[in-house]
């Protein structure tokens, strides 16, 4: 079931199954689940969290939902269209709407252009503002993300890991973003720069009302973002409900589980191992 909140959903991810075939090392081999009948729905405004282990399928999930990868059954449905079915033209309006950050900016950032010049080409890629006002706009979206305007002369290798994550969210936002995907965002931060990068999120997320899936292998972190989580396990969701409800009385094991292992989460009760084969 897909269940939304805030209003009806700017995103509905329905029933999408993927798989993906590992004959390069068996002769013979059945195609290996990634994806199994996931259905999840975000609206705008809100934060949908997306939460597993590694191989659980959340980037598969993410890549699926910025049409860098077709799911095999399934519909992904954004403002009422089917991503899936759109043409050329329809699926560069759809990428100038959702907008992914990366876990690592550095790879997504051209080592040889100062970092204004790739906040820069995402306006000149779709043709936002005249060429004039262009470079006004990056110098201002370096400012909402904390950065000084200075900065965007600066190479990636000059910047600190934090830094590069601020510029990489400014690329995101230039395009003027109805949803932003973002797949584990802060997990190669520092801690104390994680929280800020997260109060980052919020501060932008309550500024521009843009929708978010934020995915992550950590609870904790997701706890502070997001409205609504989804727990995947073996790419099913296993558990699907408001963030209170999850953090609080979760109802899965393998999400009671996971909560366990979050240094700072109270004990929860004794459950029977939840089975990983």
């Amino acid at each position: 079931m897909t269940t939304a909140i805030g209003g009806a959903p700017l995103l509905s991810v329905e029933g999408v199954t993927k798989s993906y075939s590992h004959s390069r090392w068996r002769r013979r081999s059945e195609p290996a689940p990634a994806l199994r009948n996931v259905s999840v729905s975000v609206s705008r405004g809100r934060t949908l969290g997306i939460v597993g282990e590694s191989g659980s399928g959340k980037s598969t999930l993410g890549r699926c939902i910025l049409a860098l990868t077709r799911p095999d059954s399934g519909a992904i449905i954004f403002e009422g269209s089917d991503v899936l079915a759109l043409n050329r033209r329809g699926l560069s309006e759809f990428r100038r709407r959702v907008q992914p950050v990366f876990q690592d900016p550095y790879s997504s950032l051209d080592p040889r252009w100062p970092v204004g010049r790739s906040v820069r080409e995402s306006l000149d890629s779709f043709g936002i503002g005249s060429p004039s006002s262009r470079d006004a706009r990056m110098l201002d979206l370096f400012d909402r993300v904390g950065l000084d305007p200075s900065f965007s002369t600066r190479l990636p290798a000059e910047l600190s890991g934090g830094q590069r994550q601020r510029v990489g969210i400014a690329a995101a936002l230039a395009s003027e973003p109805q949803l932003i995907i973002a797949d584990e965002p802060v997990s190669a931060l520092d801690v104390s720069v994680q929280a800020q990068i997260l109060n980052l999120f919020m501060d932008l997320q309550n500024d521009l009302g843009v929708g978010c899936v934020f995915i992550t292998h950590d609870l904790s972190v997701v706890e502070h973002v997001s409205d609504e989580i989804a727990v995947l396990y073996r790419g099913e969701v296993v558990e699907l409900g408001q963030t209170e409800q999850i953090m609080g009385s979760p109802v899965h094991d393998y999400t009671r589980s996971l909560l366990s292992s979050v240094p700072c989460h109270p004990p929860l009760a004794s459950h029977p191992p939840f089975p990983r084969t």
